[in-house]
């Protein structure tokens, strides 16, 4: 059986690796503040971008793409319960963070402990 996480960490590597500079700094950065507002999550690699799961559930998704990254799953519910979310592109299930703006890290670890309580919300029942 191979081991899943030398695996995981050298798809994470070649997903990185594969970015332009500055989409590699930002998408560290909100690795980075992911990692800092969910520490007991575990990096996975899913549907091919970099994830995090909580409790073998999964948390969140987080992807660099030409103009912005994008985070995933960050609903209605919890864009519309912070307020400084709203000042960011969203859509269903998808909240974009611009590539030529800083990086809101403050923001990504509460839209990330949002998850986290939700996710365990919805375990417990």
């Amino acid at each position: 059986m191979p081991d899943t996480s030398t695996t995981t960490t050298a798809r994470l590597r070649k997903y990185f690796a594969a970015l332009p500079p500055h989409a590699r700094r930002y998408l560290k950065a909100v690795r980075a503040a992911i990692r800092a507002a969910a520490p007991d999550a575990n990096e996975v690699i899913s549907y091919s971008i970099p994830a995090f799961k909580v409790d073998g559930r999964m948390l969140v998704w987080y992807a660099a793409w030409t103009e912005h990254v994008g985070m995933y799953p960050i609903g209605p519910g919890i864009v519309s319960s912070i307020a400084a979310a709203k000042r960011y592109s969203t859509s269903k299930g998808t909240i974009r963070f611009p590539l030529n703006k800083p990086v809101p890290v403050a923001l990504v670890k509460r839209l990330v402990r949002a998850r986290v309580a939700a996710v365990r919300r919805t375990r417990a029942t």
